[in-house]
């Protein structure tokens, strides 16, 4: 069984990121992503939010 690991970035000064703080940036990230995800469907005035579609699993 071949394992793939993804190469640690540096965080500028050469040293290697830890495990923790790169999932820290991506969850930043993440959040802003959502964020503003969550402005452009509130600027939209969608119809019907926070009410599921008939027929939809929940």
């Amino acid at each position: 069984m071949s394992e793939e690991f993804a190469p640690q970035q540096s965080d500028g000064n050469g040293r290697p990121k830890g495990l923790l703080q790169q999932m820290e940036e991506l969850m930043a990230a993440l959040n802003a992503d959502l964020s503003a995800l969550d402005a452009d469907l509130q600027a939209t005035g969608t119809p019907g939010q926070g009410r599921r579609q008939e027929g939809e699993a929940g």
